[in-house]
């Protein structure tokens, strides 16, 4: 009897310890992976920190304004339909409406950071230092 309680005991043992490497190298192989749609290095820190800041991913942001590209015209076009739409007043949402506003905050912080600065110094290899217009 002790036999069969000891080979239980073994055998569950054996069981438990597979499954949990299994869930290991899964949850390895998805951080990876996160890490490599966030661009790795300083511009996976910069959308860390971006998604930390508005409370949600870039690609949440682009499924709640239904964009695919982050072109400014059609994100604004949207934003602004989905955010009347949603007016409290015409018997909308408001949760919905701020997640709206909140995907636009993320996709405009996108955009700014993307864009160069206005007047930023560009080297054109001649030893001069012109600004970018």
């Amino acid at each position: 009897m002790a036999k069969y309680i000891a080979q239980i005991i073994v055998l569950g043992g054996q069981i438990l310890g597979k499954a949990f490497t299994r869930a290991l190298k899964q949850e390895i192989a998805a951080s990876q992976e996160a890490a490599k749609r966030a661009g790795g290095g300083q511009q996976g820190q910069n959308r860390a920190a971006a998604n930390l800041r508005t409370g949600m991913t870039l690609e949440e942001a682009q499924q709640i304004l239904n964009v695919t590209k982050l072109d400014p015209e059609e994100v604004k076009k949207n934003y602004e339909h989905l955010f009347s739409v949603n007016d409290k007043s015409k018997g909308g949402s408001f949760y919905v409406q701020s997640k709206v506003f909140r995907a636009k905050e993320r996709i405009d912080q996108e955009l700014k950071e993307a864009k160069p600065p206005e007047g930023e110094k560009t080297d054109t290899g001649t030893g001069k230092a012109e600004t970018a217009q």
